[in-house]
């Protein structure tokens, strides 16, 4: 049995109170790996096209301010 299947059952088998505390944990975890991910591409300038065509309809008036 592979690692993936290990867990797969062994998070099968916890109780209620012991699945939702691994819940939390890992949706923490996933949000945490997330937000570095964002913030890696971010300063890579992955998002720079982006911002550029967002600001140019912006001053074209095609969206508004929120």
């Amino acid at each position: 049995m592979g690692e993936v299947e290990e867990l797969e059952t062994r998070i099968y088998n916890l109780s209620k109170e012991e699945f939702a505390k691994f819940r939390d944990w890992f949706l923490q975890l996933e949000n945490e790996l997330w937000d570095k991910q964002i913030k890696s591409d971010f300063q890579a300038g992955k998002f720079n096209h982006l911002i550029k065509k967002a600001r140019g309809e912006f001053a074209q008036g095609k969206v508004r301010e929120l």
